[in-house]
């Protein structure tokens, strides 16, 4: 055999072929980069990776995001080559590695090559890396465009390809290149054979509080065994392709359609299936093969390619990950698919010949969907990924040029995690702990508890068990002790898988010293450990029925029919967001757990198990209380004598979570308030800003003394608080205070009036309720700091009449009007024809005739 690929050969009838020598020239030189934009179908995962390999001296290697498409897309370029899988093309992924040493295409994980990347950036023998479906934005794939951009610094001999199936390949491009010039852009045809559009949506709604609508998996079942029965009708060797979002939705319409179509092969097509069901839903038709339906997740729509298929049904969901980070929890969320992958689906049955979609939306739906996938590293857990870049010598991702910048806020978290586990100082550098984690291919927390628990119970009971609570197998009732005992017994369809995953974490183990041989209590025995490790805030104790109380404060339901409820305590493994009656009203429900009881429980706490004196607002007072908890876990109080000095700084968290809305500001007090707001609006400094920002920034100058008070146990309520605002008058210039802003004004009767001042926070000007007849002979309306009075004239009963900030105006116009309404109703009080000219009183008639 030649150690060039066949091009011709494997490249026959693809469409990617027809810009391959576009590409060849792009890459001529060694260290070249390019993207390549491409259709899903088109080829490009078969025939770049050869043809790559044939321009460069040492081995390709190729990611694909999924381990599935790793093995799919080995298999079918070693077929297409003629040479055995591990000969000349082979592939790693998680626990298995098929290659030799004369293979030259090598398929790969992205996170398999970020950890090849940490342990040894030069990459020895590799000449090319090929970043496959970059458009995915998964998380170590855009991991790898910026470390690569780095290795390719240091190596000018290092040739760099993405492949991108949507049209966003313009930002790779720019990546990729330097900071004036993006690398080449080779496209390859983007045409597709007619495809005909239905569009077929569930009235009721494809969701509910609980998730995907069984009903509306029925929907799709029946929508897809009608359409398939007409496109069998035209062509009989069509196949269909159903997407849905997940293994639970696969299995359940899988199930539906063996009922509806018995004579057709119906194949399950997820990340969990087995491997021989994967390697027959992805393998070419042979003339002995019947009729098949592939029921998938996203896994069809771009990494892979179903061959034979005309007809695509698309529930139009999908499945991403999402990080709640008030509940510190993360999981998979079901979401509506973007356009971009609803038009991959669909041109999976157009891509060969014409094709049908039926789509169980509707066009509003289609249109109103994202445009691009939600990159994972603005919605995920990025504890893993944090401890990567710190390994990498790039915290928080300084200098990288990454896709898209880390959140702040995601990095924070997840650095609080790794300081937690000993992987970061705290200076956020990598520690000789965290660069252990960082080879391991499991989560950070995963890793951690491996090591903890095998110093205790053995690496073989602590690689089981770690094995077992960190997978993707779904567990009856959350009950992972269940799952285990399974998984152990071979009577769990992922017992193969687990096995490989438990030698291989044993052997990461004890490679760095830890005892093989198991404690008593075996795998069974460590499990409580190892949750408890991975997982310490979510120790969790039963409060209500199935509801529990976890360590980090929030709260969680067994589901309803889980063997674990009514156990005290339980260590959760997985628990994710769950509206409505799933979750109990707890907004959350576990999904794996291990059940304990208290004695347990307490000693996996370790240093989540404290004793303080707790300081707190109960009922209008502070009160102490000793309190002997794990986290936000009360295990019993008992009440303790208030000591000012602990209390203050309780007070002041009080007044800052909670706001002066606390205090009550007397009458005085909060008249003086307004003075001082109004002053500090209209006349700025030195009168203070008074608004409860302000004054809670500086508590201290004013407040401190009532604050002390309410430390040594005085009631709210009690508290006066004229004191402090006096506090916050600015000297010397309080003196000017009366004059400024006065409490009362003078009127033409001789009496005075109360000068009501805005709300703290509120503009406005100042009022003065007062007797029309007490303002005659004012003809002009007085300020304050500038600002005119806004009088409220009222009746001799004190009722309003009007209100002006213009007293001349009010007495040559309106006047008039109130003078002959209310002249008859008020006879013994006067009403002038002149009152600009009259005599202001606040007496009747006859006592000013007496007068």
């Amino acid at each position: 055999m030649s150690d060039r690929f066949d091009l011709d050969r494997i490249g026959a009838g693809l469409p990617v072929a027809e810009a391959l020598a576009d590409l060849v020239q792009a890459l001529a030189l060694p260290g070249s980069a390019a993207v390549v934009e491409a259709p899903p179908g088109s080829g490009k995962t078969t025939l770049v990776p050869p043809a790559l390999a044939n321009l460069v001296p040492g081995r390709v290697v190729v990611t694909q995001p999924r381990r599935v498409a790793v093995r799919a897309a080995a298999r079918r370029l070693a077929q297409l080559d003629g040479s055995a899988p591990g000969d000349r093309v082979g592939w790693s992924v998680r626990g298995e590695r098929v290659v030799s040493r004369a293979t030259v295409v090598e398929f790969v994980t992205p996170g398999l090559l970020v950890r090849r990347l940490l342990a040894d950036p030069d990459l020895p023998g590799v000449s090319a890396v090929l970043l496959d479906e970059v458009h995915e934005r998964q998380l170590d794939t855009d991991l790898l465009v910026g470390l690569l951009g780095e290795v390719r610094q240091l190596r000018d001999d290092l040739t760099l390809v993405a492949m991108s199936a949507t049209l966003d390949a313009g930002r790779f491009a720019d990546l990729l290149g330097d900071a004036s010039t993006p690398v080449p852009r080779i496209s390859a045809p983007w045409a597709l054979h007619p495809l005909e559009v239905e569009w077929a949506p569930y009235a009721a709604g494809r969701t509910d509080e609980r998730g995907v609508r069984r009903e509306f998996l029925d929907h799709v079942a029946d929508r897809t065994a009608r359409a398939y029965r007409a496109a069998l009708a035209e062509e009989p060797s069509a196949d269909a392709l159903v997407f849905v979002p997940g293994a639970r939705e696969v299995a359940h319409v899988a199930s539906a359609l063996r009922d509806e179509l018995p004579d057709v092969d119906v194949l399950e097509l997820h990340g969990g299936a087995d491997a021989a069901e994967q390697d027959r839903a992805v393998a070419g038709r042979t003339p002995a093969d019947g009729q098949r339906v592939v029921v998938s997740t996203a896994l069809a729509e771009s990494s892979l390619t179903v061959p034979g298929v005309r007809l695509v049904v698309d529930a139009g969901l999908s499945r991403e990950p999402r990080r709640d980070a008030a509940r510190g929890m993360s999981g998979l969320v079901t979401v509506t698919a973007s356009r971009d992958a609803c038009v991959q689906r669909a041109g999976r049955a157009a891509r060969t010949g014409p094709g049908r979609v039926v789509r169980c939306y509707d066009e509003r739906t289609f249109t109103a969907a994202p445009a691009h996938v939600t990159p994972e590293v603005l919605t995920a857990d990025l504890t893993g990924l944090t401890l990567q870049l710190a390994a990498w010598g790039t915290p928080r991702g300084a200098g990288l040029r990454l896709p898209d910048p880390p959140p702040s806020s995601a990095l924070d978290s997840a650095e609080s995690t790794l300081r937690a586990l000993g992987a970061l100082d705290a200076r956020g550098a990598i520690t000789a702990s965290g660069r252990r984690l960082a080879s391991m291919p499991v989560d950070p927390r995963w890793g951690h508890a491996l090591e903890e628990a095998a110093d205790v119970h053995g690496a073989t009971a602590a690689a089981r068990a770690v094995a077992a609570a960190s997978g993707q197998v779904r567990h009856r009732g959350a009950d992972l002790a269940a799952t285990l005992r399974d998984l152990e017994g071979g009577r769990h369809p992922y017992a193969s898988t687990w096995r490989r995953e438990a030698s291989r974490l044993e052997r990461l183990v004890a490679r760095d010293g830890a005892a093989t041989d198991a404690a008593p209590g075996g795998a069974a025995g460590a499990l409580g450990a190892v949750v408890a490790a991975a997982w310490p805030e979510r120790l969790a104790r039963r409060v209500a029925d199935r509801t529990y109380l976890l360590a980090q404060g929030t709260r969680a339901a067994l589901p309803s029919d889980s063997p674990l409820i009514g156990a005290a305590w339980v260590a959760v493994a997985d628990v994710a967001r769950a509206p409505g009656r799933e979750a109990d009203g707890t907004g959350a429900v576990v999904r794996a757990a291990v059940a304990l009881d208290e004695e347990a429980a307490l000693d996996l706490a370790g240093d989540l198990r404290k004793l303080q004196d707790v300081v707190e607002l109960d009922t209008g007072r502070m009160r102490a209380r000793r309190v002997d908890r794990v986290g936000a876990i009360e295990l019993s109080a008992t009440p303790v004598r208030l000591d000012a000095a602990s209390a203050t700084p309780a007070v002041a968290d009080a007044l800052a979570r909670n706001g002066l809305g606390l205090l009550h500001f007397e009458e005085a007090a909060d008249g003086l308030r307004r003075r001082l707001a109004f002053l500090h609006v209209h006349l700025g400094s030195p009168w203070p800003a008074v608004d409860d920002e302000s004054l809670l920034a500086r508590w201290e100058e004013w407040l401190a003394p009532e604050v002390r008070q309410i430390a040594e146990g005085v009631p709210l309520d009690r508290v006066r608080l004229l004191d402090a605002v006096r506090r916050l008058l600015p000297w010397p210039a309080a003196s000017q205070l009366d004059d400024l802003a006065p409490e009362r004004l003078r009127v033409p009767s001789g009496g005075s009036a109360a000068v009501e001042y805005p709300e703290v926070g509120h503009d406005g000007p100042p009022v003065v309720r007062v007797k029309l007849q007490e303002c005659f002979g004012l003809s002009q309306s007085p300020t304050v700091a500038g600002v005119p009075v806004l009088f409220h004239l009222l009746s001799p009963a004190r009722r309003p009449l009007a209100v002006t900030d213009d007293l001349a105006s009010f007495w040559a116009g309106p006047y008039a009007q109130v003078r002959a309404e209310m002249r008859g109703r008020y006879p013994k009080h006067p009403w002038p024809q002149d009152p600009a000219t009259a005599q202001a009183t606040a007496l009747t008639n006859r006592r000013l005739d007496r007068g």
